[in-house]
């Protein structure tokens, strides 16, 4: 639970009790990373897709809001930089899994599902489900790993 609270600290300089309690369906519940799969950090000029598998476990709604690293504010582009359930532009793969992009010029076809980064600047990013339901606590759902692609070959991920 101390850790939770010091993670939070980072970004809100605050602490709130209720970042680490564990009600399904009604609490808020957060994973972050400032990494890509390969452990690398996570950078503004380049590209990345991230899969969030079938069902996410949200009552409420979830979103991904991408901060700037060294700001700790959200990044500052020309689009505001989250994207989540509640965006009517989503697109939701017909079972329910979602795929995301993150990277500095839009992916043609994909501007829906995409979230911009500034080259230069490094980034990390939240997952907050609102009303966490019983997959995320028992571990039987999580997201995949952000993998870092080509702008060119960004084409080439959509998984329907």
């Amino acid at each position: 639970m101390a850790w939770a609270r010091s993670s939070l600290f980072f970004y809100a300089t605050g602490a709130t009790p209720e970042i680490a309690v564990k009600i399904t369906g009604a609490d808020m519940q957060y994973a972050f990373t400032f990494t890509d799969s390969k452990q690398q950090p996570l950078e503004g000029g380049k590209s990345y897709r991230l899969y969030l598998p079938a069902n996410i476990p949200a009552k409420d709604f979830w979103s991904l809001v991408v901060y700037d690293n060294e700001t700790r504010s959200m990044l500052e582009t020309e689009r505001f930089p989250t994207l989540g359930s509640d965006k009517a532009r989503l697109v939701v793969n017909s079972d329910t899994s979602v795929d995301v992009y993150f990277s500095p010029k839009d992916p043609a076809g994909k501007e829906s599902n995409w979230v911009q980064t500034l080259p230069g600047r490094g980034w990390n990013v939240i997952l907050r489900l609102y009303g966490a339901l019983q997959p995320w606590f028992d571990k039987t759902w999580r997201p995949g790993e952000i993998k870092e692609v080509a702008q060119q070959d960004l084409a080439r991920c959509w998984i329907s």
